[in-house]
C-alpha cells in the first residue's frame, strides 16, 4: 500500500489511497491527530523526548493532551522541521548524555509515525514524502537517509506545490498557481496539466536510487510540468513569534510556551472572528493570561513585519518566470490555496488582489497535498526544473574573499542535452589534485538566517545577499581528479563537464588535457533540487 505524509513545520498529514473509493483518504492515528470538526485529522508537529537514550518519545496530539508543550522544557520540541539541513546558531539541548540535533528530531517523528501507521494496521509497502519548493539539498539527503530505516521498499519525493495541483483533481483546468503557506513555508508554483497518451508515467526514486516505472492503465495519464516556482521560510510560526513579542511589548508578559501557544490560538481564532480573547490560568505559578486581539490590529502587525511585501516577492517571482515562457496573469486557469495560513483572511484578500475570486479555490487546504502525492502511484508523470542554481566556489583576489561562480541557473530543465564545460589549471606548484567545492546557491534576492532567540527559533530574510549551501566541503569529498605528474601554474591543465541527470544527479567527466587520459567518466557527484 502507498502511503504519502506531508510532513508540515506546524502540522503533518498522513494519506493513504483508498481502493473501494478510487480516491485519497486522510489518515487518523489514534493518540496521534486531532478530533476536530472543522479540519482533517493533523498530526501537530510536536515532540517530548522521555528518554534519549532509547528513542523514546512522545509526539503529536498526545503532547498537547499531557501539557508538555506548556513548560519551558529543553524536552520539547516545535518547529523542528526549519532546522533540518541548517547551519542554526544557537543552543542545542544535551539530553540524557546526547546532544539532540534537529535531524534526529525529526527522524524520531517520522519513525514513529510509520510505526503508528502499521499499528492501525496497514501495511507500509511505499511512501511518497512532500518537500517544500525552496529547500535545499541537506534537506532532502536527511530525508533520503531517513528512509533507509523506515523498513519501506520505496520512497519516492514531490514538491508539496504540484503535490497539491494534483489533490485538488482539476483535471479540466491546464495552468493551476498553487499557493502553499504553512506554518514554516510559503511556496508559489505554477503547474500545467497536460494530457500523455502513451506513455509510462514515472516517479522518482528515493530509497535504493532508482526509477520506478508505473504501469500505465491503458488511459491517458496526466503530466504534471513546473513552469515557475518560487519560495522562502515565512509561515504561521513567524507570525505566533510576532503575536508573541507584540504582547511581550504591549502587556509586559514574559516570552514561554504558553505565550506562544495563546498567540497561536489567537492567530486561528481571527480567521473566524473580527475580535478573539484567550484566558489561561497557570496552576504551576498561580498566574493567569487574559490576551485579547482585534483583526485590525493583527494585520497591523502582519504589515508592520513586512509579511505582504514578502508575498508580493514571492508572487512577482513567479509571474516574471511564466512571464519569459509566454504566460500572462490572465493565462492561469485556478488558484489553489493550501496550508494554515491561507485561511487569514488577510492573505485571501492579497490574493484576490491578483486574481478573480471565481478562480481562487480554498476548500482543501489541509489534505490537498498528502492526496495528490498518492496520484504518483495512479498514472502521473512529473516534470520538473532544477529550482536553486549551482557553482562551484573561488577565491575572489578583488575582495580578498570566497565567491562562488554559477556553473549551472536554476530553471534548468532535466536531463540536460548539452553538459556545461570547465577548464582549469593549477594554482600551486607541484599540486597532488584538482579540488572543486560544488554549492546549491539560495534566491540572488536575498537568503534566509536561522538561528535562537531563547527558545524559539527564528528566520529573518537578510535582503541583498545570496544563500548558499555547500555540497562537499568536507575531506575526501572535495577532490575530482588525482594529478600525474603533478600540475603546475600557468597552463590549463584538467577539462571538466558537468551535466544534470534524469533523476537530478549532478555528473562530472575530467580530462587530463596533458595526458589526454580520462580521469574521472561521468560520475555522479550530488543529487540537486
Amino acid at each position: 500500500m502507498t502511503i504519502s505524509i506531508d510532513f508540515g513545520t506546524s502540522n503533518t498529514v498522513v494519506a493513504r489511497w483508498n481502493q473501494a473509493l478510487q480516491q485519497p483518504e486522510t489518515l487518523k492515528l489514534p493518540g496521534l491527530s486531532t478530533i476536530s470538526t472543522q479540519n482533517p485529522p493533523l498530526i501537530p508537529s510536536l515532540l517530548y523526548v522521555e528518554d534519549a537514550a532509547v528513542s523514546r518519545v512522545i509526539l503529536g496530539q498526545q503532547v498537547r493532551d499531557k501539557g508538555l508543550d506548556l513548560n519551558a522544557d529543553s524536552r520539547f520540541f516545535r518547529n523542528f522541521k526549519r532546522g533540518i539541513g541548517t547551519s542554526v546558531q544557537g543552543f542545542l539541548p544535551e539530553i540524557d548524555g546526547q546532544i539532540v540535533t534537529f535531524e534526529r528530531v525529526g527522524e524520531w517523528f517520522l519513525n514513529q509515525v510509520v510505526n503508528s501507521i502499521r499499528e492501525l494496521p496497514l501495511p507500509v509497502d511505499s511512501l511518497v514524502f512532500t518537500v517544500p519548493v525552496d529547500s535545499f539539498e541537506a534537506y532532502r539527503n536527511w530525508l533520503g537517509k531517513v528512509s533507509q530505516s523506515l523498513q519501506v521498499e520505496q520512497v519516492r519525493m514531490l514538491d508539496e506545490p504540484t503535490a497539491a495541483a494534483l489533490g485538488y483533481g482539476l483535471v479540466d483546468r491546464e495552468i493551476l498557481l498553487v499557493i502553499d503557506f504553512g506554518g514554516g513555508t510559503l511556496d508559489l508554483s505554477l503547474v500545467r496539466l497536460d494530457a500523455a497518451a502513451g506513455k509510462k508515467p514515472l516517479g522518482f526514486i528515493l530509497k535504493w536510487g532508482e526509477k520506478m516505472l508505473a504501469e500505465s492503465s491503458g488511459q491517458k495519464a496526466k503530466v504534471a510540468r513546473v513552469l515557475a516556482k518560487a519560495g522562502q521560510n515565512l509561515g504561521g510560526s513567524d507570525i505566533d513569534n510576532w503575536l508573541v513579542d507584540y504582547f511581550v511589548k504591549t502587556k509586559g508578559l514574559a516570552k514561554s510556551p504558553i505565550t506562544t501557544r495563546l498567540s497561536e490560538r489567537l492567530k486561528i481564532q481571527l480567521s473566524l472572528q473580527e475580535k478573539a480573547a484567550e484566558v489561561y490560568f497557570d496552576d504551576a505559578n498561580f498566574e493567569s493570561y487574559e490576551l485579547e486581539l482585534e483583526r485590525d490590529r493583527f494585520e497591523s502587525i502582519l504589515a508592520e513585519h513586512q509579511f505582504f511585501d514578502n508575498l508580493d516577492d514571492c508572487m512577482d517571482r513567479v509571474l516574471q518566470q511564466a512571464r519569459r515562457q509566454g504566460l500572462e496573469i490572465g493565462d492561469i486557469d485556478a488558484v489553489l490555496l493550501v496550508g494554515g495560513t491561507v485561511q487569514i483572511p488577510a492573505v485571501q484578500r492579497w490574493v484576490q488582489q491578483y486574481f478573480d475570486t471565481a478562480k481562487i479555490r480554498c476548500d482543501r487546504p489541509f489534505e490537498a497535498i498528502a492526496g495528490g502525492a498518492l496520484q504518483l502511484s495512479q498514472g502521473i508523470e512529473v516534470k520538473d526544473f532544477l529550482y536553486h542554481s549551482y557553482g562551484i566556489r573561488y577565491w575572489n583576489r578583488r575582495e580578498n574573499c570566497h565567491s562562488w561562480h554559477s556553473l549551472i541557473k536554476s530553471g534548468q530543465s532535466y536531463p540536460m542535452s548539452e553538459p556545461v564545460e570547465l577548464v582549469l589549471g593549477a594554482s600551486v606548484e607541484n599540486q597532488p589534485s584538482i579540488e572543486l567545492i560544488i554549492g546549491e546557491l539560495g534566491a540572488e534576492t536575498g537568503g534566509t538566517e536561522i538561528y535562537f532567540d531563547g527558545d524559539r527559533l527564528i528566520t529573518r530574510q537578510l535582503a541583498g545577499q545570496t544563500s548558499v549551501q555547500p555540497l562537499n566541503d568536507k575531506d575526501g569529498a572535495r577532490s575530482i581528479a588525482q594529478l600525474t605528474p603533478p600540475g603546475y601554474p600557468g597552463s590549463d591543465r584538467v577539462k571538466v563537464l558537468f551535466r544534470v541527470d534524469d533523476r537530478r544527479f549532478l555528473r562530472i567527466s575530467v580530462e587530463d588535457l596533458l595526458t589526454n587520459e580520462t580521469l574521472l567518466d561521468d560520475r555522479p557527484v550530488v543529487q540537486l533540487s
